[in-house]
């Protein structure tokens, strides 16, 4: 989904760019009982550890929707390797879960569908994989024209049975051990403390339900943000807007490390 983006941030900056865990052509390992194969603390370890095999002790995180959650993980579990973080799309999780209602879970209906218990999620979406997983990126603001025809082919491919399983396994630890563990960080009041830009589309379900930048101001020491002119899929939509934006936050920095 960076295809558009990264190449614009790598005339000035250092960018990584990962498959999650469970994403693309990463490993898919089946998950837990406990879920804890997937959760963002599992899954920001993953990215740290492929920073460090790389050299960088610091760096600046840029995400998208679960790639924002993890992003919002490793600011907390590493705050002395995150330097700044920017998040697309997304509220917290915890926030998500705290205040849910009628607008937002007809709209994210997927977050209550994907957390059922293994395998029914899993066998409804395989039926029809391809038709599923258009659907869902035609919806939330941007329409399926906006991709690719390139991406859209390489999506299609990543979106196996592994896939499809590992997708319901983010979710459903979202649904519990990760909500534990955000629990404790309120409980101890740690908040992110680096630099937090919030980036959504103004098209999109956050702006029509959230004050974005105000929820993040209560998890983050440091948040600003914005709207853009897009749907949910910023870095696809409006790829130029969204570099910009990222260049100004990032400009000081020489590493961005983009996640998804």
């Amino acid at each position: 989904m960076w295809h558009l983006v990264a190449p614009i941030l790598a005339e000035e900056f250092t960018v990584v760019a990962t498959d999650l865990r469970g994403y693309g052509d990463s490993s898919k390992p089946f998950g837990e009982e406990d879920h804890s194969t997937y959760s963002k603390r599992a899954m920001a370890e993953d990215q740290a550890a492929v920073m460090d095999s790389l050299g960088f002790d610091s760096f600046a995180v840029v995400g998208h929707d679960r790639g924002a959650r993890v992003g919002h993980r490793m600011a907390l579990d590493y705050p002395d390797s995150v330097t700044k973080l920017a998040v697309l799309d997304i509220v917290p999780t915890h926030h998500v879960f705290g205040t849910v209602g009628k607008e937002l879970a007809t709209a994210y209906y997927h977050w209550f569908f994907f957390i059922q218990p293994y395998d029914l999620p899993e066998t409804l979406i395989g039926a029809g994989p391809s038709y599923y997983l258009r659907k869902k990126l035609g919806g939330w603001g941007t329409s399926l024209e906006k991709f690719v025809p390139e991406a859209l082919s390489e999506y299609e491919r990543c979106f196996d049975a592994a896939t499809i399983h590992a997708s319901c396994e983010d979710y459903r630890a979202s649904a519990s051990i990760d909500l534990v563990h955000d629990d404790a960080d309120l409980d101890e009041g740690r908040k992110v403390e680096c630099p937090l830009l919030a980036l959504w589309g103004g098209r999109g379900v956050m702006e029509r339900i959230y004050d974005v930048e105000a929820v993040w101001q209560e998890y983050a020491s440091n948040a600003r943000g914005k709207p853009l002119d897009a749907g949910h899929f910023l870095a696809e939509e409006r790829p130029e807007e969204t570099a910009q934006e990222l260049r100004t936050f990032l400009k000081e920095l020489n590493v961005c490390y983009a996640i998804r």
